[in-house]
């Protein structure tokens, strides 16, 4: 499974979602997180449809999305997405 983490740098929820996507890799050891800057990574972003940031996007083992948060999610909404991937 994979998590995508699409921030901004100057973004205060981008902040809470790292700490969210912390505790959640401290709890789920196999997750790997892709954090992509939207500046850096524009053609991503696009790709994406990221529209804002945090934008939060978890894939499946084939690359499928399972779950979409714009803003900020909780720690319960990452988990329930996480184990929707497995």
């Amino acid at each position: 499974m994979q998590l995508l983490f699409f921030s901004s740098a100057f973004c205060d929820p981008c902040i809470q979602t790292r700490a969210v996507l912390d505790q959640a890799s401290k709890l789920v050891p196999a997750l790997k997180i892709a954090d992509l800057d939207v500046a850096a990574h524009a053609d991503e972003a696009e790709r994406a449809g990221i529209r804002s940031t945090p934008t939060v996007i978890v894939l499946d083992d084939k690359g499928a999305e399972v779950f979409r948060a714009e803003g900020a999610p909780s720690l319960d909404q990452v988990l329930v997405a996480l184990a929707r991937a497995i």
